[in-house]
């Protein structure tokens, strides 16, 4: 795992070294820049090692020079990659280096080698022989990208805080269309962030910069296509019975965790006790002696809060190496607006929180780390997924202003600081039921309704617009039914704009690599296959999923309720200073503050909202301190 950054452009080594220093958290084991005159290529990157801790050095050249990478991530199958290119002709002057694999399987496929990759990736690539520079991302977007063209240069980097190193960023403002978005989703979708004119790389997406012309000729902003985009393929159901599926999946699924089990660094694995890090914890154990496994996790004091109680038996029901940091919550509230001045980019998920305490005490035992992330999304894992059905009956039997009567009332409810407490539901699942179904599951996780976005912005703001990723999702969908549209929003847009936002941020603040086996090729190929009826079954979530590990693991973990990894925001928020600092005027204050002292009296629960104004008061004036209006 590493840190990569560059432009083209004229040279500059102070702004690469910069670029570079400010992903130091995210390689602290070395640096490497390589700079081409001719073609005004500038590359930088900073390594985490993990594999071939001697050969895996970047920039990483063929000996002929004809192509040079700069590489984030892992390649999970790079060892069949390379046994295939050694066959064609290609020889290896590494031992197991997956980034070698991706110079000689460009040199084979040019772009045809992205599909073939099975990792999470993000990398830049010098083709001399073609005159071209290429920055592409893995299928999900584990691991970020972002790019932009200013005064006429390319600049690119694993992260906000790193593009703005480079000097053509000086002046650039904040998006004001994406921060709306921040507060009607809880997180950005797409390819916007929030500094105008940035764009992030879209998942399973390649860009190219023709460099032959690179002097006589201004500098266009390259066009992004598409490899690969997940998408549910509701006519090629496999073949066999429900039994024989979960029988597949519980093979893909040990193959998957088999592969990423390989590191020449320690490694271990993050257990929350629910379904989805058991089944990891459950199939590692089958690849090494679950006593040389350690896993990870965290409790709590808060009683609402806390799953250690389901991690330790399924822990001693394995046989590993348990490793548990019991925290008091009020004590990591201290350190709350230091983290988000950490964190990238503002991001509306408070998970964020206990998702850094957990990286944090892992990191100080091992370097790599796999999780549970993508089960929730393949296999349909969470509340929205339950309530569809009575959703669209709400929606055609109740009347407009009954629904709005009802609404009221439930803004009365006495608001409960319980994680994913009934009075949060509640309110949230009508917020959304005031809009058209494409805009449903958007509006359930945002803080606020796009008439209170309006207020707090002093502008109107068109709901189309506001939530056009979401309808773009819903309404281009093969599926014919909700339950598989909403399966596509959060695979496309909440797992790669939320959770993989979170995880790889909280790891890699800490200089710990993240894997997800859930979200392995063949794991997510077999998946989009699957009927919904057996992902969703007579109320049960992620059903398949559970019927292929029944052998495994016991009823109390397969079927125990689930709950949020959150912490207790509502009520660190009425015991937090209010930001005093202009620093978001662009927002309107009276607004905010009236917002603040209501959830300091109890009046309401304005967590989300509350906590995305925090997040942009602690990071936006670093990412763009010359934009006046912060």
């Amino acid at each position: 795992m590493c840190g990569i950054a560059g432009f083209v452009g004229a040279e500059n080594p102070t702004a690469l070294r910069a670029m570079a220093r400010e992903l130091a958290h995210r390689g602290p084991d070395g640096e490497g820049f390589l700079s081409d005159a001719k073609r005004r290529i500038h590359l930088a990157h900073r390594r985490l090692a993990i594999l071939d801790i001697g050969g895996g050095a970047q920039p990483m050249s063929l000996p002929d020079g004809r192509v040079t990478v700069v590489f984030n991530g892992e390649i999970y199958n790079h060892r069949n990659l390379r046994s295939e290119l050694e066959a064609r002709g290609h020889r290896f002057a590494t031992s197991h280096s997956d980034t070698e694999v991706l110079l000689h399987g460009w040199v084979e496929w040019g772009e045809g080698l992205l599909p073939r990759l099975n990792g999470m990736f993000a990398f830049a690539l010098l083709d001399r022989a073609g005159e071209r520079l290429v920055i592409a991302r893995d299928r999900f977007g584990e691991k970020p990208l972002f790019w932009t063209v200013k005064n006429g240069e390319f600049v690119f980097a694993s992260e906000l805080g790193a593009l703005t190193k480079h000097p053509s960023l000086k002046g650039t403002g904040i998006d004001r269309l994406a921060i709306q978005k921040l507060f009607a989703y809880s997180f950005i979708p797409g390819t916007r962030t929030p500094l105008a004119g940035v764009q992030r790389l879209r998942p399973g997406s390649w860009l190219e910069i023709d460099v032959s012309q690179i002097d006589h000729a201004p500098l266009l902003a390259p066009v992004e296509r598409s490899y690969w985009r997940f998408s549910i393929l509701p006519d090629a159901a496999p073949a066999g019975t429900k039994d024989d599926w979960a029988e597949e999946l519980d093979h893909l699924l040990g193959k998957s965790v088999s592969a990423r089990l390989e590191s020449d660094v320690p490694l271990g694995l993050f257990l929350s006790g629910g379904v989805d890090s058991s089944a990891i914890l459950a199939h590692a154990a089958d690849t090494r002696d679950p006593k040389t496994i350690d896993a990870f996790s965290i409790g709590f004091t808060e009683p609402s809060f806390d799953e250690s109680r389901y991690a330790e038996r399924v822990a001693k029901l394995i046989g590993c190496n348990w490793h548990v940091k019991i925290c008091d919550l009020d004590a990591v509230r201290s350190e709350l607006v230091a983290l988000l001045g950490r964190i990238d980019e503002p991001m509306g998920d408070s998970s964020v929180v206990p998702t850094s305490v957990l990286c944090r005490y892992a990191a100080a035992n091992v370097k790599v780390a796999l999780s549970g992330d993508g089960g929730d999304e393949l296999f349909a894992g969470y509340d929205p997924f339950r309530i569809l059905g009575l959703a669209r009956m709400y929606d055609r039997m109740v009347p407009r202003k009954i629904h709005q009567a009802i609404s009221v009332l439930a803004c009365r409810l006495p608001p409960s600081e319980r994680n994913m407490s009934f009075d949060f539901k509640i309110r949230r699942g009508l917020r959304g039921l005031s809009l058209k179904p494409s805009m449903w599951n958007a509006a359930w996780l945002g803080a606020l309704s796009s008439r209170e976005i309006s207020e707090l912005f002093e502008d109107e703001v068109d709901p189309e617009t506001l939530y056009e990723e979401a309808i773009t999702t819903w309404e281009q969908s093969e599926a014919r039914d909700d339950a598989n549209r909403t399966l596509e929003f959060f695979t496309n847009l909440y797992l790669p704009d939320d959770i993989l936002v979170k995880s790889d941020r909280s790891s890699m603040l800490e200089s710990l690599e993240v894997r997800a086996p859930f979200l392995d090729n063949d794991v997510v190929e077999f998946a989009r296959r699957l009927p919904i009826d057996v992902k969703l079954r007579k109320g049960v979530s992620k059903w398949i999923l559970k019927r292929s590990l029944r052998n495994r693991l016991p009823d109390d973990i397969l079927h125990r309720a689930k709950k949020g990894f959150g912490a207790p925001i509502a009520r660190w928020l009425r015991e937090l200073p209010m930001p005093a600092s202009p620093r978001t005027s662009f927002l309107n204050q009276r607004v905010l503050t009236q917002r603040w002292a209501d959830h300091v009296a109890k009046k309401c629960d304005d967590r989300g909202a509350l906590w995305i104004w925090l997040g942009l008061d602690a990071r936006l004036p670093q990412l763009a301190p010359w934009d006046d209006r912060l």
